[in-house]
């Protein structure tokens, strides 16, 4: 019994940082598609960059 349930923790644990990774990547593409998204609405209000 104690195999099963170290082996039912490790995959917890496997989930929990494999989600935790997937989320980190997927908001380092939101931050920088924020980003871009600031800079060309600063383009559209000023083209000229004064």
């Amino acid at each position: 019994m104690k195999r099963s349930t170290f082996k039912d923790a490790a995959k917890i644990i496997a989930a929990i940082l494999f989600t935790g990774g997937i989320l980190a990547l997927t908001a380092c593409n939101t931050v920088r598609g924020i980003g871009k998204d600031i800079s060309s609405a600063a383009d559209t209000l000023d083209p000229n960059g004064n």
